[in-house]
């Protein structure tokens, strides 16, 4: 048995779809494509997909996660669906809380919910609302909506909303309750408003020098308030953040990520105000990218799935081990080179780590180990009817059992073992 701090099974993998696009195309097809890709995903197996909130700078164009999980679950089968994240400064938490429980059940049981203050200054500003105060209203919100969705009649009053015997219509669609986590990125804010409810944690930038170097202390600042509160922390509720793109060979990736690595480029230029001397050129952007960061690896891993696996086991020792990995979805590659990354992660990075073909590899040493015994059997087996068959006949039987066809003597033993038919 793992004690409470340690994952309880094999780690599971998802996608975090902030999104990022460029402004040079179309936003109707960048927000079909997204949809499609969330389809796509759930038919390789993925397990999450969460869905961002955002409101201004023209890249991240998807401000309402929940018309975005109600059509992307139409087209889906098992995925789970997150909101990643809504940014609760922005919402009612009764009006927030109602919304996510009716999708709850649209969904079957497959939406999470997923909290933060707001990732934009820009989104705040257009509000009216401070950004300095934005992770004190997110802890108010969160705590009502927190209580609402567990079936609480809540009245409480602060000064950007009011609750007056607030109580939600509906439970949660099924008797667990509704999943729910909390953004943490380098402030430990996420991780105690986290642990004094009990939720999972959704570290953001797992990947990032300054998100990277904060994971522990996050942890344990979220150890520390689930214990306060009477909760038990439990790394399988912990999901990390991390962007890689696929390909058969580590150039090939790195050529494939030129193609989009500019739009993020501009993005964190445009809202940083400032000019990124290693971002002038996609050479310079994915070299940075692979080389700064965590060491060996960069912050982006590009290259081939045996080095997301050597990532994902660096990460894991690092960290002390979490539950989910998501994928951070990036304009990495033309959108077909997006796909085949996600699909070479599935085939070949994920059985690594859920041991999918560890049943297959025993066989196959078994079949091995007893190859001499079984190969023999299956020749007396031929060799008996073909005497046999000849005695029936009257025909005189070939001192060699096994046909001359010019094939090797090993090609023959394996026909005759059954290989190939």
């Amino acid at each position: 048995m793992h004690p409470p701090s340690s994952p309880r099974g094999p780690l599971r993998f998802g996608a975090f779809i902030a999104p990022y696009h460029g402004t040079d195309g179309s936003p109707s097809v960048q927000i079909r494509r997204d949809l499609d890709l969330v389809r796509h995903l759930d038919a390789l197996g993925y397990e999450e997909a969460w869905i961002g909130e955002h409101h201004s700078a023209g890249y991240e164009t998807i401000a309402s996660p929940e018309v975005f999980i109600a059509a992307a679950a139409e087209h889906t089968r098992t995925i789970r669906l997150g909101t990643g994240v809504n940014s609760l400064p922005y919402h009612h938490p009764l009006i927030l809380a109602d919304r996510l429980i009716q999708l709850d059940h649209q969904t079957r049981g497959r939406v999470m919910f997923g909290a933060g203050p707001g990732q934009l200054a820009s989104d705040a500003f257009m509000m009216g609302i401070d950004p300095l105060r934005q992770r004190a209203m997110m802890a108010d919100a969160l705590d009502a909506v927190v209580r609402l969705v567990r079936g609480e009649t809540v009245t409480a009053r602060t000064d950007w909303f009011t609750l007056d015997e607030a109580r939600l219509q509906l439970a949660p669609y099924r008797p667990g309750g509704l999943e729910m986590a909390v953004a943490s990125t380098v402030s430990p804010t996420g991780s105690v408003q986290a642990g004094r409810h009990g939720i999972g944690l959704l570290s953001l930038a797992a990947a990032d020098p300054a998100g990277l170097a904060a994971l522990n202390g996050n942890w344990a600042a979220y150890e520390k308030s689930c214990a306060r509160h009477g909760h038990t922390a439990d790394r399988d509720d912990w999901r990390l953040v991390v962007p890689m793109h696929l390909a058969d060979t580590r150039a090939e990736a790195r050529e494939q990520a030129a193609y989009g690595v500019r739009h993020i480029v501009r993005y964190i230029e445009g809202l940083a105000g400032v000019e990124l001397p290693w971002g002038r050129t996609a050479e310079g952007a994915v070299e940075h990218w692979t080389t700064e960061g965590f060491p060996t690896f960069g912050i982006a891993t590009i290259g081939t799935p045996d080095d997301a696996i050597a990532r994902i086991e660096a990460l894991t020792e690092a960290s002390g081990g979490f539950g989910t990995l998501l994928l951070l979805d990036l304009p990495t590659g033309t959108p077909t080179a997006k796909l085949r990354s996600y699909e070479l992660f599935a085939e070949y990075v994920v059985p690594h780590f859920t041991g999918a073909n560890r049943r297959r590899d025993a066989s196959m040493s078994w079949a091995n180990a007893n190859s001499e015994r079984f190969i023999g059997a299956m020749r007396q087996a031929t060799e008996a009817a073909v005497t046999g068959a000849t005695q029936d006949t009257g025909a005189t039987p070939d001192t060699d059992a096994t046909p001359d066809t010019g094939a090797p003597r090993d090609a023959a033993a394996a026909r005759d073992a059954g290989v190939g038919r």
